[in-house]
């Protein structure tokens, strides 16, 4: 009993690790329902918890299960994956924020850039920025291109703005002078006063964030980062210290959205590397699983209960971005797909949002049409069928409906589901519509899977790929529950359903490697430049990183051209395959490529430091119920009819559907036409076209 609720706990068998010692590691994933647990233990197990998580505080539910799992247990790390930041930004309820930057530039975070979302809408407005204008303070100071002083840095009125910002209560304050990504004294020292002087408040310096060229993207970046800052603060205190008063000493690491961690101090100095680090964390551990079973290429799907996100693994390596997007109908890194959202240069895995998950709601638009998300249900009140409140139609009511989900207790029996509530609710819009209410729960269902087909395509048929020549790795815990009916669609003939798979993301967070980066804006030909100039640059970036392998990539773009391309530079001495590269990708996105000879600039270079690799693990056992021959009543697309039900550990023999695979964490619906078998050696579930 832990703050007076019993937590229980689950062993899965693993693999033992390679380098087993007497210490265990914990990864902790933080959604918008549920907070999942996993510890390893160093003789092969692993205990696994899944508890409802504890908005608005939900440090809580991590620092109870944790302290829980890790009695009398030496624990060596604590690895966390959290949306807290993520969420800040989606619904506008971060620190008030403040911007300081160079006179003239006070409305570049309102200019933004000129592409939209939806071209063809004449009604449709940018979004308001996040620090208004009222709270945009310039300062009188001008460093030129060259790094010529213009006009210095005025000490005094740096002290007054400073006072204006005192007078307006800010929380936080974003500094962004021109050209501080190369020259930054003035950026530096006028954030020593505005420290000074604003000793309560967090200062993020766009020069520590992000030193590349362009206005709005460093101004936006920075903005974001102080808006979340203080929040991240608080709430990765306040674990660190439940961790400590439990007991639990180990070192605490966030997930960065690009797949690494970073120590709990860096992540509340630059929280917004982190905004995007529970699903990167999945897409980690899909990698491990892709490569085990032999597959190079494959899309990710993780649907939890707030959202569903999807991810590229292409020739056995995942999609990475710099730019990403967050905060419109659809966050994702596409060029394709801008300003609906607050724009972010910062390293991530590149990673499609939308907000249609199990808690989603159902609703009728003022013209009476069936509309799911993004609002969702949440932890609290949650689905009706959960019986803790909620009385609006979701997702999950549709599915509990349909007979995907069964009813009784779920997960560790925190909740208990029910049919008869998920009814209640569901009619809500089936009496205003005319409709039965099982037409009703197959078209939010139907539309569910509408809008996350979006994601899905975001990162694979509109950046150029065929997503019939990948395989689904579907995970979440509702993702097994639409992967099949969104395989269709895209025409995918392959779907994977990883063991533990509503826990997967909290999985990714023990296979992720420390990771930093460092970036260097430069101007330079790609076809008259010296290895050695290259060398100068990434030598110079290695000397303020640490660690035990570097990966180095370089940004080009065609001459005349407004963005680049990023590519590896495996070898700084063999540029011609540097622009092969490059011209092999742009042809690629954009289906044209440069006449020969085209002149080719080199516009960034980049290292990124990479830590020790943990040793993989897969659990071999989904703590499945034990097999006893049932059935239950679900509607797979023609009808309601009863359905076999298996566990996972029964398909050692391949099994036709339709039949549904009951599991702790979730149930994976197998759709008449599909073949559903178990991989021994990962306990894996591999599902194909019969």
């Amino acid at each position: 009993m832990v703050n007076g609720r019993d937590l229980k706990f689950h062993i899965a068998t693993l693999p033992r690790m390679a380098d087993a010692d007497n210490s265990a590691r914990v990864g902790v994933d933080v959604g918008g329902t549920f907070t999942d647990v996993i510890l390893q233990h160093a003789d092969g197990r692993a205990t696994i918890r899944k508890l409802l998580s504890t908005p608005p505080n939900y440090d809580v539910a991590v620092v109870e299960a944790v302290a829980a799992l890790g009695t009398g247990i030496p624990i060596d790390d604590v690895v966390h994956g959290t949306t807290v930041a993520t969420n800040a930004v989606l619904e506008h309820r971060g620190a008030r924020t403040a911007l300081v930057t160079t006179a003239g530039f006070r409305d570049v975070l309102e200019l933004r850039r000129l592409r939209i979302p939806r071209m063809y809408e004449p009604f449709w407005r940018k979004p308001e920025p996040l620090v208004p204008r009222r709270l945009r303070f310039e300062i009188g100071e001008r460093v030129a291109a060259d790094g010529t002083v213009l006009r210095p840095l005025d000490e005094d009125e740096a002290r007054a703005v400073a006072g204006r910002l005192r007078e307006a209560g800010v929380e936080s304050t974003a500094v962004c002078l021109l050209h501080s990504y190369l020259y930054p004294k003035h950026e530096e020292r006028l954030g020593a006063i505005l420290r000074e002087e604003l000793p309560g408040a967090a200062v993020s310096l766009s020069s520590e964030i992000l030193r590349e060229q362009r206005e709005y993207e460093r101004s936006a970046t920075t903005v974001v980062n102080a808006y979340v800052r203080p929040l991240m603060e608080r709430y990765v205190g306040a674990i660190r210290r439940g961790l400590d008063d439990a007991g639990v000493e180990a070192p605490l690491t966030i997930m960065q959205s690009s797949g690494g961690v970073m120590t709990a101090d860096d992540a509340t100095l630059r929280p917004v590397l982190a905004l995007e680090s529970g699903p990167a964390a999945g897409v980690v551990a899909s990698l491990g699983i892709a490569r085990r079973l032999g597959f190079a290429n494959a899309i990710t799907f993780d649907m939890g209960g707030t959202t569903a996100k999807a991810s590229l693994i292409e020739h056995g390596a995942v999609s990475r971005g710099r730019e990403y997007e967050v905060g419109g109908s659809l966050s994702a890194g596409s060029r394709l797909m801008r300003g609906a959202g607050e724009l972010l240069r910062i390293p991530t895995i590149d990673i499609a949002e939308v907000g249609a998950g199990g808690g989603s709601l159902a609703w009728l638009d003022p013209a009476g049409g069936l509309q799911v998300g993004p609002r969702s249900a949440g932890a609290a009140p949650g689905p009706a069928c959960y019986g803790r409140g909620g009385e609006e139609p979701t997702v999950t009511d549709a599915n509990v409906f349909l007979g995907y989900i069964p009813e009784g207790p779920l997960a560790d029996g925190e909740i208990v589901v029910s049919r008869e509530r998920a009814e209640r609710a569901l009619e809500r819009v089936a009496e205003p519509l005319g409709l039965s209410t099982i037409d009703v729960a197959a078209g939010i269902h139907a539309i569910a899977n509408a809008r996350m087909t979006r994601a899905l395509r975001s990162v694979s048929s509109e950046k150029g790929r065929d997503p019939r020549e990948f395989a689904l790795i579907a995970y979440g815990g509702a993702g097994p529950l639409h992967a099949l009916g969104l395989a269709e669609e895209l025409g995918c003939r392959t779907v994977l359903v990883p063991a533990l798979a509503g826990l997967f993301s909290s999985l990714g967070l023990l296979y992720a490697r420390p990771e930093f980066h460092e970036v260097r804006t430069c101007h330079l030909d790609a076809r008259a430049v010296g290895a050695s100039e290259l060398d100068v640059v990434f030598d110079e970036l290695k000397r303020r990183l640490d660690g035990v392998e570097f990966v180095r990539s370089a940004e080009l773009r065609y001459g005349g051209q407004t963005w680049e391309i990023e590519v590896d530079v495996d070898d700084p001495a063999d540029l011609h395959a540097v622009i092969a590269a490059f011209e092999d990708e742009h042809e690629r996105l954009y289906g044209i490529r440069g006449e020969t000879g085209s002149p080719i600039e080199i516009r960034a270079l980049r290292l990124a430091a990479l830590g020790p690799e943990p040793s993989l693990f897969f659990p071999s056992d989904n703590v499945s119920p034990a097999e006893v021959a049932r059935t239950r009543w679900a509607d797979l697309g023609a009808g309601m009819v009863e359905v076999p039900v298996r566990s996972r550990d029964s398909l050692a023999e391949p099994a036709d559907g339709p039949l549904l695979v009951d599991e702790y964490d979730t149930t994976v619906v197998v759709r008449p036409g599909w073949t559903a078998r178990r991989d021994f050696a990962t306990g894996t579930l591999i599902l194909e076209v019969a």
